[in-house]
């Protein structure tokens, strides 16, 4: 038996003891009484072992034993449970609709005792045939006023539970909503989804099953109360309250409870930056990790000035007592400061993997609005660093996982137990009354919308986001995003969706010398009223760019040119003369980053959720931009 085995075998039973607990810490108690003595023996002294074979092969900063051993206990606890969800998960797909069905009627007979329980008569239905004969299908207008019903202090209005928090929607595709938020659809996403996708991710990218930490760009969300003290704000979690999992992380706990996002994103760069071992880059999204490497690239010589001198600039705005405790564990390196410079002053393309020689992945979702933050980051700041993008998620819960990390398309195989899924044919969407059809029903090659039943309150609720099946693994769809609803541009109802559009944006880029694609929204002529004049309709398009200073009018025509090419609709309306050409603008650095910053603040999202949007539907935001063009 090899040397690794051993300590593997020894560390076997505290990594299983971790996992029960995790899950159910009533194991514990049906354990004979000298297990866990037993356990802890072999625990030690596989701890021991393992401690010998990995301190050699150690790089960047010295960690103390405490901090090794706890992230060696989460990763293989954590390992375990992922392994145990993904059987799971590969038996509910061989038996998708009797999963579907035992997930309604558990929805269902779990808030049956609610005044909506009542009023459509849950504990009566048996099946999910039943279920859709009575209740109607629903979008947030049916459900904010039980909502705020709820928020003012009324309990068992929609759900059993008090909701753990109320939660705002990014607001992407129109007014952000408040939904609710429950431990069970928190429960599910971890299950489910974190623990099955780290399950993935380590036999695609074998090298992530070690112990170098991940730089986690994360913000700590601010939330108010509503009336009855139920706390108001986006769907996501700090990493330090589970402080157990920080030993993962290159950010200290004390960064985390900066309120600043600026000041946060230096911190999580500073100490980044001082571990040259770093594995991992994580984030929500792309366009968090994009944003972090513009920043990198405007601040680096301020981080490496810190790095030498082991302080933190006096530039953030910190509370004494954070500072104190961030500073403390600050020490000077100026052998670190001397390579990262040195690496700076090379350029940018490819930097991340020179900063860090031994970044194995960056986790992020890179579909949907972030595709184009994705492509960003591959050709330029992370060239030959793989990428992951392991949910389908929204504020409404786990939507799908995606198991083929390794392949360019994104595809997520839907999960059965984590919401009742139902789907409307696109062709049938403008319909008074559609018919949805399930799971085992869908066809691949075709399109839908889906409508979903959660665990926090949502039944038959139109989420809004079109997908197209692409295939099965086994009965269970597997679904490829295709656009949100509320992001079309129809100015004569041609309806061109957001993946449709940016494609030819991304063939008129290619034809315009020397340009780079770094943000875009556009806007349809009618929403700005009477300075629009008397031209026809058109789509007002807004781009910022690397690389150029000026496009040419020749250049303009060619995105609408490339959107013809695409969509014959489109191009059936110019030809007639009922839409006009579109109007590209481009528009200053940054724009985009004030913008984004501008819609957090309206939404109350923070930049853990926040997406751009893709077809802008408040005036006050075509404004901007229109203040921002310098061509």
């Amino acid at each position: 038996m090899s040397f690794p085995w051993i300590y593997a075998a020894l560390s076997f039973g505290f990594a299983v003891v971790s996992v029960a607990v995790a899950v159910n810490g009533n194991y514990l108690a049906a354990m004979p009484p000298a297990a866990p003595v037993v356990v802890g023996v072999c625990s030690l002294t596989g701890m021991i072992l393992l401690w010998r074979d990995i301190s050699s092969k150690l790089k960047g900063e010295q960690r103390t034993f405490g901090s090794l051993l706890g992230q060696y206990v989460a990763v293989k606890a954590v390992g375990l449970l992922g392994r145990r969800q993904r059987r799971k998960l590969e038996l509910d797909t061989v038996k998708v609709k009797e999963a579907q069905e035992q997930t309604l009627l558990k929805r269902l007979r779990k808030n049956a005792d609610t005044c909506y329980g009542r009023q459509y008569n849950f504990s009566s239905i048996k099946d999910s045939d039943a279920f859709r004969a009575l209740h109607p299908i629903t979008t947030y207008e049916h459900y904010r006023g039980l909502v705020q019903r709820i928020a003012a202090g009324e309990q068992k209005v929609i759900i059993a539970e008090k909701p753990l928090i109320l939660a705002m929607t990014s607001g992407t595709s129109g007014p952000s909503a408040m939904l609710l938020s429950t431990k069970d659809t928190n429960t599910e996403f971890f299950l489910q989804g974190v623990a099955v996708c780290l399950g993935v991710m380590r036999e695609a990218f074998p090298e992530t099953d070690s112990l170098q930490r991940t730089a986690k760009l994360f913000y700590t969300p601010t939330f108010r109360q509503s009336e009855a003290g139920i706390p108001i704000g986006p769907n996501s979690s700090t990493p330090a309250s589970s402080r157990h999992m920080l030993n993962l992380y290159t950010t200290p706990a004390p960064a985390f409870e900066v309120p600043s996002e600026k000041d946060t994103l230096y911190l999580h760069l500073l100490f980044a930056l001082k571990d040259p071992a770093v594995g991992t880059l994580e984030s929500n999204f792309a366009s968090t990790v994009f944003y972090a490497f513009t920043a990198l690239q405007e601040r680096w010589q301020e981080l490496v000035e810190d790095v030498h001198r082991g302080q933190i600039s006096s530039a953030l705005s910190l509370e004494p007592k954070v500072r104190a405790g961030l500073e403390a564990l600050m020490k000077p390196d100026p052998q670190r400061a001397a390579q990262l410079r040195a690496h700076f002053q090379e350029g940018f393309s490819g930097i991340a993997k020179r900063l860090w020689p031994h970044l194995h992945l960056v986790l992020a979702v890179d579909s949907g609005s972030n595709q184009i933050y994705g492509e960003m980051l591959r050709d330029h700041y992370c060239k030959g660093v793989p990428f992951y993008s392991p949910f389908y998620a929204a504020t409404e819960g786990l939507i799908g996982v995606n198991l083929w990390p390794q392949e360019s398309r994104r595809r997520y195989l839907l999960c059965p137990r984590s919401m009742f899924c139902e789907f409307l044919p696109e062709s049938s969407l403008e319909e008074e009354t559609p018919q949805t059809l399930l799971m085992e029903q869908v066809k691949p090659g075709e399109s839908y919308e889906l409508v979903i039943t959660n665990a926090s309150g949502l039944f038959r609720y139109r989420i809004g986001d079109i997908v197209k099946v692409v295939g099965f693994h086994n009965q269970c769809p597997i679904v490829e995003f295709q656009y949100r609803r509320g992001q079309i541009l129809s100015v004569r109802g041609e309806k061109v969706s957001e993946s449709l559009f940016l494609g030819a944006l991304k063939k008129a880029v290619a034809q315009w010398p020397g340009a780079q694609l770094v943000d875009y929204s556009c806007a349809e002529s009618g929403i700005l009223g009477d300075s629009m004049g008397g031209s026809d309709p058109h789509y007002q398009v807004f781009v910022e760019l690397k690389g150029v200073r000026n496009l040419t009018e020749e250049q303009r025509y060619k995105l609408d040119v490339c959107l013809q090419q695409d969509s014959a609709v489109y191009k059936s309306f110019r030809i007639k003369g009922s839409i006009g050409p579109m109007r590209v603008q481009l528009v200053a650095d940054g724009a985009f980053e004030e913008l984004r910053k501008r819609m957090m603040e309206h939404s109350g999202t923070s930049p853990n959720t926040f997406k751009m949007q893709r077809v802008l539907r408040r005036k006050e935001y075509v404004d901007f931009l229109l203040g921002k063009t310098v061509s």
